[in-house]
């Protein structure tokens, strides 16, 4: 059975909480371009920012997901959510030494830039893997009518627009 502990009103949190380091990161490495072909040194800088921002969302993101982690039984779902949790992890660390190296680097150097598209790369693994879950192995999904924490759920009724 699917559950997902890290939630509001039957709304899991993880979920909702990894747009924004998806969005930033992503924002970052457009900056990161706007700035290698513009050279405006605001560019970099606002990178910069949206870097860090995505880290603190990635580490808001990541107390739900560890959470729901924990409450897999299921020991395929298992072994695709330790790998989606090692490389979230390993993109969190490399997210941080790319905004710490940028601090040290001049800001014509490509270095940045070419973690910011090795970390996106591996983000768009990891988000294929948490798809998996979700689509796959239906981790945090209702089951039969019963949502994850036993709350039963109202059929929907097909055919009639709500609006």
């Amino acid at each position: 059975m699917a559950t997902t502990p890290a939630s509001v009103d039957k709304h899991p949190l993880h979920p909702i909480l990894v747009a924004f380091p998806i969005g930033l990161w992503m924002f970052s490495l457009v900056c990161d371009l706007m700035h290698q072909f513009g050279h405006d040194r605001m560019w970099s800088l606002m990178a910069w920012y949206a870097m860090v921002a995505g880290l603190l969302g990635a580490l808001a993101a990541a107390v739900p997901g560890i959470i729901d982690f924990f409450a897999i039984t299921d020991p395929r779902a298992g072994r695709v959510a330790l790998l989606h949790l090692a490389i979230n992890a390993g993109l969190i660390l490399l997210f941080g030494v790319n905004a710490w190296v940028r601090t040290l680097l001049a800001p014509t150097s490509m270095v940045p830039l070419l973690l910011s598209v090795v970390g996106i790369a591996g983000l768009m693994v990891s988000g294929w893997l948490g798809g998996e879950l979700v689509y796959v192995h239906r981790v945090g999904v209702a089951r039969n009518g019963v949502a994850p924490g036993g709350a039963t759920l109202r059929p929907i009724k097909r055919g009639k627009r709500a609006a």
